[in-house]
């Protein structure tokens, strides 16, 4: 007798809408959940603390204080929200302030709600996760470092505007067939500002403009006056103009921010004092063009806070070393060990396995401002004579770029956690150490092969003898 089609879809639909918490034990009994929204914030509690144990609650200041001393009315220690854009920030500082616990979880970890999703069932299902201890805590640093952060972030956000104008102007100078950029490789450079600050005064005379040539431009005077040789046209003279006009301003702007970086630095704890411990000598780097460094001693302010100098490591200059520290913070007891570090960064193979098969191979996708920095400090080994760079390209020639670039980053995220947490400094052991190292350990998985084979490997005599 065939099958009713309703009562199949009918009993899958039973079988789908199981309670993954039924038989857990409670972990966390007076656990609120709260659905974060731009205008608008819905909080569940458990359904003995109120009449009404969904309510919703504005955005405005007045209404996140309401909230706040309504879950305290209901006798709720922990709550939990999604971090949802940057609407849970004043959120969190106000429920912090009145002393909740403030867990913030990924919502790819809370996208479990079966059926239709609405604001009352998010918050209530968030609430039922965090009452059975099913929700990580998202990472937050402490308060200074996220001052900090704030900080960094906007300078780079003013560095990046900046360079935008320098675009604007090699595009304005090209379609002008101002060919300075072929014969200088930074025209927001020495020479190629003066230059630019003449064309705007007025200035057409190629040999007077090549007259600012710096004496470290390799280009000769007569190239740079010939580069300097187009069709001035005034609509784009216009936009050169008010390009560096705004550069100066962002220049401006940026040096503001170094200030007050600074002042923020000078305010942090100190766990080394540089006079009786002074900074180490900086790693000699290899050739190529650097970001343009603060306005301060940033190299040794890092170097107080933190007591170690993690410049010190090949192919992690100062803008890397303060990217990282504000976006991971001091206290590395946040992870018990440096894998987990590592995979908190991403940087950790991720593989999907069902039925005892690997599905897919690869990282987990993490947006981590730190794992770039450290990729991007993998990258420049490429050309670096150091044992990290030997291996680097060892791993590049067998795994290709990509994959050779995040094992790497994975190397330096292993040599910052421990220098963080231990104080431990790096010493470069060479190339050399590196390459007889490798060596020996061909050898021992040569003579374990052979050893498989009922073999013995014998050395030759050496050349010579």
């Amino acid at each position: 007798m065939p099958k009713d089609p309703k009562q199949g879809s009918k009993r899958r639909k039973t079988v789908g809408n199981v309670d993954v918490t039924e038989g857990l034990p409670p972990l966390n009994v007076n656990a609120a959940g709260i659905d974060v929204g731009s205008a608008e914030h819905y909080v569940a509690v458990p359904t003995d603390r109120d009449a009404e144990p969904v309510q919703s609650f504005g955005s405005f200041t007045a209404d996140l204080h309401r909230m706040a001393r309504w879950l305290k009315n209901c006798r709720i220690q922990t709550v939990v929200m999604q971090a949802t854009g940057v609407y849970w920030t004043a959120l969190y500082d106000v429920l912090e302030s009145y002393g909740l616990e403030v867990n913030v979880a990924h919502a790819q970890h809370t996208k479990t709600l079966p059926g239709r999703k609405t604001d009352v069932q998010e918050c209530q299902w968030l609430q039922k996760l965090h009452t059975f201890g099913l929700l990580n805590k998202a990472f937050r640093p402490a308060e200074e470092i996220r001052v900090l952060r704030s900080y960094l972030r906007q300078r780079e956000n003013l560095v990046a505007a900046a360079a935008m104008c320098v675009q604007h102007m090699q595009k304005a100078l090209t379609e002008m067939n101002i060919q300075l950029a072929n014969v200088i490789s930074d025209i927001s450079g020495t020479t190629g500002m003066a230059i630019l600050r003449d064309i705007v005064r007025g200035e057409r005379d190629p040999e007077r403009l090549a007259r600012h040539k710096h004496a470290r431009i390799r280009a000769s005077h007569q190239e740079i006056a010939r580069s300097l040789e187009g069709t001035w046209r005034e609509e784009l003279l216009f936009v050169v103009a008010q390009s560096l006009e705004l550069y100066d301003t962002y220049q401006e702007k940026i040096q503001l921010c170094d200030q007050r970086i600074d002042e923020h630095l000078h305010m942090m704890e100190a766990k080394v004092d540089p006079a009786s411990h002074p900074i180490p000598e900086p790693t000699r780097r290899g050739k190529g063009s650097r970001p343009r460094q603060p306005h301060f001693d940033l190299r040794g302010h890092l170097y107080r806070i933190t007591g170690v100098d993690l410049t010190q490591i090949d192919s992690i200059d100062v803008r890397i070393a303060q990217t990282v520290i504000s976006e991971v913070g001091l206290d590395m007891s946040r992870w018990k060990t440096e894998k987990n570090f590592a995979s908190w960064l991403g940087l950790c193979p991720d593989n999907r396995t069902s039925g005892g098969k690997v599905l897919k191979r690869g990282t987990r996708r993490v947006v981590n401002r730190a794992a770039t920095a450290l990729r991007l400090a993998a990258w420049s080994l490429i050309r670096s004579r150091s044992a990290l760079g030997a291996k680097f390209r060892r791993l590049r020639s067998r795994l290709g770029a990509p994959k050779a670039i995040t094992a790497m980053a994975h190397t330096l995220a292993r040599l910052v956690y421990r220098m963080l947490k231990f104080g431990q400094h790096y010493v470069d052991q060479g190339i050399d150490y590196y390459e007889a190292k490798y060596r020996q350990q061909q050898l021992r998985w040569a003579a374990k092969q052979a050893a498989a084979l009922n073999m013995q490997l014998v050395p030759l005599p050496e050349l010579g003898s």
